[in-house]
């Protein structure tokens, strides 16, 4: 027996005519007699079927149709539409359990805080406001989003202040090498690091090279019994590498030949501070005098710079080379330019010798200096201006001084009485570390080139010069002791310091611009 829906509804029937025209074009017709109340019902059934509730299956959409009546549209001004009467919601549907009000305001309260106004507090007066605007009083803290909705956390022991946390610092060196005969003088300079990674140390008469990539040691001269190494100075390229000498004089050697390229005399005296500026080399020394020396010229020096009363026992270039910082034995701070011959700017304000000197690499102009024992402060300068600018006493010795190219930071080292190396934050000179591990004065400190990888094992690396003295002349062995395991490269900025202890302490204080790790296994383990 025929289905009688399906018999009704085939009387339902759909023509299509298409009819030709001149211009090709089609038209649809649709012919639909009278229908039959149940093929009526059938029909609706299929336009309407979004309407059409089954009691027998699930009706399944294809889109999420949310509710509004949960939402807070009285937030951002909007006004919700209220519900109709056919709607089948009573109005005293208030005082039941399952009222969504009371979930509502705890919700608001959670995620807005409790100052967020409700919808009653909303008036006419607000509906020229932006939506999206700018509420200072909802900025809350990461605890306010609580399901709980504490507003004050202190209830719990937890504080709603962010406090950002401090950069750690390691409070030992990571590497450590005994240096013999490293003198324990405070006007010497013996210590200084090239842009190719290679450190230069003076000891007694002789100047060692240590290559921070492959640790390998080269002793690049030796001046004799009858002379001493006073000062050590790399020029710019990191190729050439300047010695003063006891004798007064100045030497200039080539690194990667170990070969002396010229002997440069002008001193009477020792030698104990350079300072290179492109192709210039200036020298200071006890005679009280300052030589400038340009290597590609026939003479030795060609300018002198006159007017410390004393011992010149610190040089600094800024980094535009426009202004030489020289400090003397005689308590005294002078600044001068390319041409002068005569200090620009004099500062007196030091009560000890000021040996220890840096130029600021982020603020033009900005000039560091350290005093002595009987002075024992760190002063800041604007030679643009020709101001004091602070001071700061650090209860020792002031010994070196030098900024961070990456983050605004500098370090100081100390000798009597404490023996030790400061991290500042400039300018609230704010104590970052303070590194103890030297039994004698920190006399020495340089700085690594930027983002140079360094070898950091992961347990300790001991590494010694050891000095045997043979008929001749001394030689230095290099023992490198490590545990197996892994072997963490880091990128940093590193410093080391030399002390009359006779040993050089290497310590990573500074970030560098690519904080990035490289872990390896050790090839003990491969």
């Amino acid at each position: 027996m025929a289905d009688p829906m399906i018999s009704q509804s085939t009387q339902s029937t759909l023509k299509i005519a298409a009819s030709t025209t001149p211009r090709h074009q089609h038209h649809l017709h649709l012919e639909n007699p009278t229908p039959s109340p149940s093929s009526s019902k059938h029909v609706n059934r299929l336009i309407n079927s979004n309407h059409y509730i089954s009691p027998s299956r699930p009706i399944y959409s294809d889109r999420f149709i949310p509710c509004r009546s949960s939402s807070n549209f009285a937030l951002f001004n909007i006004s919700l539409p209220q519900p109709s009467a056919t709607a089948g919601i009573s109005p005293g549907c208030g005082g039941k359990e399952d009222n969504p009000s009371a979930y509502a305001a705890l919700l608001r309260n959670a995620l807005f805080g409790p100052q967020t106004p409700d919808k009653k507090d909303w008036g006419a007066g607000a509906a020229g406001q932006n939506i999206f605007r700018y509420k200072m009083e909802t900025r809350q803290s990461l605890h306010s989003l609580s399901p709980f909705g504490f507003d004050d956390m202190s209830d719990l022991g937890v504080s709603n202040v962010a406090i950002k946390t401090p950069r750690k610092v390691s409070r030992s060196p990571y590497k450590v090498l005994d240096a013999p005969a490293l003198q324990d003088d405070f006007y010497l300079n013996l210590v200084d690091w090239s842009s190719h990674n290679v450190l230069a140390v003076g000891l007694g008469n002789c100047v060692y090279l240590w290559n921070a990539c492959s640790s390998k040691v080269t002793k690049l001269c030796d001046l004799g019994n009858d002379d001493g190494v006073c000062s050590v100075g790399w020029a710019h390229r990191g190729t050439h590498l300047a010695i003063g000498t006891s004798n007064g004089k100045v030497q200039i050697w080539d690194a990667s030949r170990c070969k002396r390229i010229r002997t440069m005399e002008g001193h009477r005296l020792r030698v104990g501070a350079l300072a290179w500026s492109s192709s210039m080399l200036s020298s200071g020394s006890r005679d009280k005098s300052i030589l400038q020396r340009d290597i590609r010229a026939r003479e030795d020096f060609v300018s002198k710079l006159s007017g410390h009363k004393s011992e010149v026992c610190g040089l600094k270039w800024s980094y535009d080379n426009r202004e030489l910082a020289s400090g003397g034995n005689d308590n005294r701070l002078f600044v001068w330019n390319q041409h002068s011959s005569q200090p620009v700017l004099k500062y007196c304000d030091h009560t000890a010798a000021v040996k220890a000197i840096a130029w600021s690499p982020h603020l033009h102009g900005l000039l560091a200096s350290g005093g002595g024992t009987a002075d024992r402060c760190i002063r800041f300068w604007n030679t643009t201006t020709n101001s004091h600018l602070s001071c700061i006493d650090t209860g020792s010795q002031v010994c070196n001084l030098v900024w961070s190219k990456n983050v605004n930071e500098l370090v100081s080292t100390h000798g009597y009485s404490q023996n030790q190396i400061i991290l500042w934050r400039y300018p609230t000179m704010s104590k970052l570390a303070t590194l103890t591990g030297h039994t004698f004065r920190v006399l020495y400190l340089a700085i690594s080139p930027d983002g140079q990888v360094v070898g950091l094992p992961f347990f300790m690396t001991v590494l010694s010069l050891l000095t045997i003295n043979l008929a001749v002349m001394p030689t230095i062995l290099f023992i490198n002791v490590s545990f197996p395991g892994w072997n963490n490269y880091y990128l940093f900025q590193t410093i080391v310091t030399g002390a009359g202890d006779e040993t050089l302490r290497f310590w990573s204080v500074f970030p560098s611009p690519k904080s990035q790790v490289i872990v390896s296994l050790n090839d003990d383990n491969n």
